[in-house]
């Protein structure tokens, strides 16, 4: 079962509390995002963060620092299909054009681990932000929207390749010597703390902090074999992020 704090499912109200007491906050111009690739609702906010900033015009001005939130590592398990399954339907009806579908591809290349694809969008930061978020946003759009099974090292570098900005080879390179394990490490202990409520948590330049923004839900039955009920969603809270983003 999740533990408290490990899991968007346990974890999910809106927040705002001060965060710079924990050297969460990041610079002006950078929203610091934990969020694993399972995480439905941080599929939604990636997608609410990506498209947000484009219609403010603010692509030039705020950028996405992605940070892990390991559920497998903070639920010591892979993350259960029956879950995520649950939630494609209930999700989609939110940010449809975010990219959903049930999983099309073969039983057996499901992915049973997220830490590669973590592992590989940490390792992107080398290259900058932009490379980091690009590669980000593909992987997720991989596994929710075209049953793509996001722990083969193959798929990975074939989506940073799809992203036309991230240089796949300086990514393997850094993939064959793991120089972003450690980052990854590091991150998942402080995702299991009390400092991260869940995926997706948002850290602004100001010092306030935002989880699952904007999103109220509830659950019927147990994760995996209940669904999620949403009590209420405001997607305009994003616009109030980026801009306090930008503006900080």
């Amino acid at each position: 079962m999740p533990g408290p704090n490990s899991t968007h499912e346990n974890s999910l109200a809106a927040n705002s509390a001060d965060a710079s007491t924990v050297g969460l906050t990041p610079p002006r111009g950078v929203i610091t995002v934990f969020a694993d690739i399972w995480c439905s609702f941080a599929h939604i906010a990636v997608h609410r963060l990506h498209t947000t900033r484009a219609r403010l015009g603010l692509t030039e001005r705020v950028s996405f620092d992605l940070r892990a939130f390991p559920l497998e590592l903070l639920n010591d398990a892979p993350s259960p299909r029956p879950g995520t399954d649950s939630e494609v339907a209930r999700m989609a009806v939110l940010e449809p054009d975010a990219g959903w579908q049930l999983w099309q591809a073969k039983d057996w290349l499901y992915p049973s681990t997220t830490l590669p694809a973590l592992e590989a969008v940490l390792a992107a930061k080398e290259q900058g932000l932009n490379a980091s978020e690009q590669l980000d946003l593909g992987l997720r759009r991989a596994f929710w929207a075209e049953s793509r099974c996001v722990a083969n090292r193959r798929v990975i570098l074939d989506v940073a390749a799809d992203t036309g900005v991230v240089d796949v080879g300086a990514l393997t390179e850094a993939l064959d010597d793991g120089r972003a394990r450690r980052a990854l490490a590091d991150q998942a202990a402080l995702a299991g703390s009390d400092r991260i409520d869940c995926s997706p948590h948002l850290f602004l330049p100001d010092g306030s902090d935002h989880a699952n923004p904007g999103i109220d839900v509830d659950w019927a039955g147990d994760y995996g074999i209940g669904w999620p009920v949403i009590v209420s969603d405001d997607p305009k809270v994003y616009e109030d992020i980026l801009l306090r983003a930008a503006a900080a």
